[in-house]
């Protein structure tokens, strides 16, 4: 459970406008070094949720002075757009290159004064209550929606002394480093078990389930050889629908029962249909009904902020209703004639349609990543007749059923973790924890 922001402050703190105690996005004119300088190069992809950038590339100062955002050793990078801001993509920069680095334009950035520590800031930009009311003040159309410089300026935290903060900050480092610790543990064991998964589900889907049958080059290097009775065909032959969903301002609640909602693109990740993963449609909009989502229907994730997730299908084996689907969402409508949507979702996690997937990613540079409807059309898939689709379907979900759960349960541990993390910064930079406000 996230901790709430406290009403009273712990003696000694004080509540004013950040805008008093950092400089936000820092001019790049006072740099006093050659244009030949060597300098960190951060894109999106290198910026860490709820901390840490890669630091692999670098530029000459010349190449990047321009069309890049700058920030320095000390300072607190905040990702400003859907859906990296809400994911809570940010960190200290710290051991950049000669002290300086220009990244995407797509950040923020905050250079501590004198009375603000650097930790202290950074836990404070990665509590519930700032990334929360920061997404509420988003601007911008549907899937480009950014954090103004002005939320940042204005927003009012309660800060202590400089030696209470580096305390804080220092019970943060160690205690977010142990559960941190926990979760890496639990993502190896569950990426061992994706692998497993995904080679089976490989398997069954380019070799078939009998392994006496006469084979036949595919004529696609990455598909090798297949069953000769098999057809290799892009999913144009299959699909007969793509439908793109709606994203309206939504509330910051989950939708009532009795409520219209509108499901978060996380609602298929990894294969797996979640109807809590929704938000509150506002009383003065009018929903689409048809973009209900409904039993049956199958569910592509078409833009996302994580490759891992990007391009995730997922079946609905039930649903509550009144729940549109999001802009950030396919709904594809199958051939009944040629294809089972069981088969067909698990084929989608196949490693080369996986592939497939991840070249045909489109997106700039710090925005969503993206997958047009003409791309996937377009992938190519070696199919089965249908009643073999079926077998193949059913073979799958009796032999994966025992990953499935053990999946659910560690997947279900390690969102714990990361709730309790949430709740345990929030907590500590607001004045709830008294053992450490001095």
């Amino acid at each position: 459970m996230t901790a709430p922001r406290a009403s009273v402050l712990p003696q000694g703190w004080t509540r004013r406008r950040l805008r008093f105690d950092c400089l936000s996005n820092p001019v790049k004119s006072k740099l006093d070094i050659p244009d030949d300088t060597e300098v960190s190069f951060v894109p999106m992809d290198a910026v860490g949720e709820l901390g840490g950038l890669r630091l692999d590339q670098t530029r000459e100062l010349a190449d990047v002075y321009n069309g890049y955002t700058y920030f320095a050793d000390g300072d607190v990078c905040i990702a400003k757009i859907t859906p990296c801001f809400e994911n809570g993509k940010g960190a200290i920069a710290e051991g950049l290159v000669n002290g300086v680095a220009f990244g995407t334009t797509e950040l923020h950035v905050l250079r501590p004064s004198a009375t603000l520590d650097t930790r202290f800031l950074f836990y404070l930009t990665i509590a519930h209550d700032f990334r929360s009311h920061g997404e509420a003040e988003m601007l911008g159309a549907s899937g480009q929606k950014r954090v103004p410089e002005e939320f940042l300026k204005d927003w009012t935290p309660s800060l202590p002394r400089m030696d209470v903060q580096q305390r804080i900050a220092r019970f943060l480092d160690d205690k977010t480093a142990r559960i941190d610790a926990l979760i890496e543990k639990k993502q190896e064991l569950l990426e061992r078990l994706e692998e497993k998964r995904q080679a089976l589900i490989t398997r069954a889907v380019t070799k078939g389930l009998n392994p006496d049958l006469p084979m036949k080059p595919s004529g696609v290097d990455w598909l090798g050889y297949v069953p000769r009775h098999w057809e290799v065909k892009t999913l144009r032959r299959h699909v007969q629908r793509i439908e793109q969903g709606w994203s309206p301002q939504t509330e910051r609640r989950m939708a009532e029962p009795d409520e219209w909602g509108v499901l978060k693109s996380g609602c298929v990740n990894l294969g797996i249909y979640d109807e809590n993963e929704q938000k509150a449609l506002p009383g003065t909009l009018d929903p689409k009904p048809e973009l209900e989502v409904r039993a049956n229907d199958v569910l592509m994730c078409r833009a996302s902020g994580s490759m891992q997730y990007i391009g995730s299908v997922a079946l609905v084996e039930r649903t509550r209703t009144k729940l549109m689907f999001s802009d950030k969402t396919y709904r594809i409508s199958l051939s009944s004639a040629n294809t089972d949507r069981e088969y067909f979702v698990r084929m989608m996690s196949a490693k080369h349609l996986r592939e497939q997937i991840r070249l045909s990613v489109s997106g700039a540079e710090g925005l969503a990543n993206n997958i047009p409807q003409s791309n996937v059309l377009e992938y190519l898939h070696a199919f089965p007749p249908l009643l073999e689709q079926v077998q193949i379907a059913d073979f799958l979900r009796e032999s994966i059923g025992d990953l499935d759960e053990a999946e659910g349960k560690i997947r279900a541990s390690s969102e714990s973790w990361r709730a309790y993390r949430l709740a345990l910064v929030t907590a500590a930079v607001t004045g709830q924890l008294p053992e450490l406000n001095g």
